[in-house]
């Protein structure tokens, strides 16, 4: 019997390798996993729909539900979460001394919708006094010119932003001063150059992201992974086959970080480190599918996302997946 053959377009990870190794093969299908950088599967996905399968921004998913019908179903596979208030950035004379002094500042932003910053946002919001419409946003490429966002945004009329010139960068900005912050997902390149007119806004952003953990639970999800629904509603048993893949390659991914024989990764102390993850996000801390904690930090989300314009209603959790993948037969 012919095996459906798929094209997956996914970054390279531990917790999908052996889907790109194909060691783990989900029933029923071939499976040529393309390893792209995320942001060009991100923009291929959201302009021309290339591959069958993709990871794809939490944000850009959701942003997609608002298209009648909607171009893609999504897997509760969260193939990137990350705590994210590292990725937020001041120059060091523009007076931020705090979260709270982001008030009426101009911050850059790669592009509006992007999922890090829907979250850093909303957590500015909810827990630093910053409402998401109290400052001006400045929109561009931040290592290179003439970045634009992936998808059409819809934005709200009390929102202050504009993009940057054609030839210029963010990265240049916040160095020079001319905008006060920056959050993105990627370090700067003036921060990683040592630079010390820039610097980040949680300084110990560490212990800040053990703090909102301990507060809220939230474990923040980036990524899905989502199938082209032409695809899914031609074969909605590859839903199924593709979680159940994920789920086993995720856990394999666990088991390796936990051989002490040599270590995988090249960080001195990543046994200790996984064990203290392990402690403080709980056994699997990197859990797929819709219960739990990753209901909480979905809804939440979905709240930001609504807020901040990005959403025409307020949805939840249960609507972003395909049902063949949030429910299993119990043997």
């Amino acid at each position: 019997m012919s095996r459906l053959r798929l094209t997956m377009a996914c970054g390279d990870y531990d917790r999908t390798r052996a889907l790109q190794e194909g060691t783990i093969r989900p029933d029923g299908i071939d499976l040529n996993y393309l390893r792209l950088p995320v942001e060009e599967t991100f923009f291929r996905m959201m302009r021309h729909q290339e591959f069958e399968v993709a990871e794809l921004s939490l944000s850009s998913y959701v942003l997609s539900l608002r298209q009648d019908p909607s171009p893609f179903v999504a897997l509760p596979v969260y193939t990137s979460r990350m705590f994210r208030h590292g990725a937020l950035y001041c120059n060091a004379g523009s007076g931020i001394e705090r979260p709270e002094d982001l008030r009426g500042k101009v911050v850059g932003s790669p592009e509006y919708q992007l999922t890090a910053n829907v979250w850093m946002r909303g957590i500015l919001s909810d827990r630093h006094g910053v409402p998401f419409d109290s400052v001006t946003y400045r929109t561009g490429g931040q290592e290179s010119a003439g970045r634009v966002e992936k998808a059409k945004v819809p934005l709200p009329g009390s929102l202050r932003i504009s993009p940057i010139a054609g030839d210029a960068t963010l990265s240049s900005m916040l160095a020079s001063g001319e905008i006060d912050a920056l959050c993105t997902p990627r370090i700067p390149s003036p921060f990683v150059a040592g630079d010390p007119r820039v610097r980040r806004v949680f300084p110990d952003f560490m212990a800040a992201e053990k703090e909102y953990y301990a507060d809220t639970g939230i474990f923040p999800i980036m990524h899905v992974v989502a199938v082209r629904r032409d695809v899914y509603e031609a074969n909605r048993w590859v839903a199924q086959s593709l979680y159940k893949a994920l789920l086993a390659a995720k856990d394999e991914a666990y088991a390796g970080l936990y051989d002490t024989s040599a270590l995988r990764f090249t960080l001195p102390w990543l046994t200790s480190q996984f064990e203290e993850a392990r402690t403080l996000l709980g056994e699997d801390y990197w859990a797929y599918g819709l219960g739990g904690a990753n209901h909480t930090a979905l809804s939440t989300f979905l709240r930001y996302h609504h807020e901040q314009g990005l959403s025409d209603r307020l949805r939840t959790p249960e609507e972003l997946f395909a049902p063949e993948a949030t429910e299993a037969a119990v043997i």
